[in-house]
């Protein structure tokens, strides 16, 4: 497939090293600090500029799910065209909600398949309540239930759209993977460092997030008509699909106008505000509980205003110093 669209990256792959990570979040107990955990963070000016950084922004890492807006972007420019509510499904971790799961037959439908095209694992829903709802009624571990289940069938559609076999789509030499690394490396603005897989076994390209906070600002900043635009309009349109109705991520794209932003697995987020205010984060342990006040935190120092956050801030959680050049209130609640 020609994609003579995509820029040649003007940047080499980001450093593969160990990063040099600073405190992120402080966990405190009454008086004193009783944990902390490290990590790397960056907040972009609308004009693309570094405004904040902590720790180490250039080296590689993995994105994790906060890569599928890039991977949905690839897949329209690819020939993708749905509604946005599947869009913003393809760009999603989902929670397993009873919407997610029909949205993803859907999607699977609009290509003239079904569940056994999906090559996920099998797993049980993402959300604890909804995990809880399908044991009792005993169900079983399946692919749709996975919570990238979304992507899957949105690739699979993908495939049948271009013309492609989509028997091998996660090979990362198929046509589709191609298509996404090139996207990748297009909206990021460097060369891929490094191929793996993904948990669900996408091939999962590593860049830095300084790349990462770039391309968030790339989808919020296109034209309209565009890929960019199109993913960055279904995910803010419709974000109980890109997570969960019990989600950080939900709720918060529901609160602040415009935001976009996804999250990943071990401790990693991107965001966007709509004037191009941009940043990426990763938690060096995974820590999926520091993820959020490190965000927030960032959102604050971004020109979130502090009522508008303060109720997703968790008690005894802080970012540190370096991370709240403007402070957040995040006392302990009664």
């Amino acid at each position: 497939m020609s994609l003579p669209h995509l820029v040649t990256p003007v940047a080499d792959a980001a450093p593969m090293r160990v990063p040099a990570h600073q405190p992120l979040v402080e966990l405190w107990r009454g008086e004193m600090v009783e944990g902390v955990h490290h990590g790397s963070a960056v907040l972009l000016d609308p004009d693309g500029r570094v405004r904040l950084a902590v720790g180490d922004i250039e080296a590689a890492f993995y994105p994790r799910s906060a890569a599928k807006p890039m991977q949905a972007v690839a897949m329209v420019r690819a020939g993708l065209d749905v509604g946005d509510d599947l869009l913003a499904l393809a760009a999603a971790s989902h929670s397993g909600e009873v919407f997610h799961l029909a949205g993803a037959r859907r999607l699977l439908a609009s290509a003239g398949l079904g569940e056994d095209a999906l090559q996920n694992p099998p797993d049980l829903p993402y959300d604890p309540v909804e995990r809880e709802s399908w044991l009792r009624a005993d169900g079983q571990r399946s692919r749709l239930a996975h919570n990238c289940s979304g992507k899957h069938a949105a690739m699979v559609a993908t495939c049948a759209a271009a013309g492609w076999a989509h028997d091998r789509y996660l090979d990362p030499e198929h046509p589709l993977q191609v298509a996404v690394r090139a996207t990748v490396e297009d909206l990021t603005g460097q060369r891929v460092a490094t191929v793996t897989a993904d948990g669900c076994g996408t091939p999962l390209f590593g860049i830095s997030l300084y790349g990462l906070a770039r391309a968030a600002q790339r989808l919020v900043l296109a034209p309209e008509g565009g890929a960019e635009h199109r993913v960055a309009a279904a995910m803010r349109r419709h974000p109980e699909m890109v997570a969960g109705s019990r989600r950080d991520v939900t709720t918060l794209m529901q609160a602040v106008p415009g935001l976009l932003a996804k999250d990943g697995f071990e401790g990693v987020q991107v965001a966007a505000l709509p004037d191009g205010t941009s940043l990426a984060l990763k938690v060096a342990d995974g820590a999926d509980r520091a993820r959020l006040p490190a965000l927030l935190a960032l959102l604050a120092e971004g020109g979130v205003a502090p009522d508008v956050l303060a109720p997703f801030a968790p008690t005894g959680l802080r970012p540190a110093a370096a991370l709240t050049p403007t402070p957040l209130d995040t006392t302990e609640k009664p």
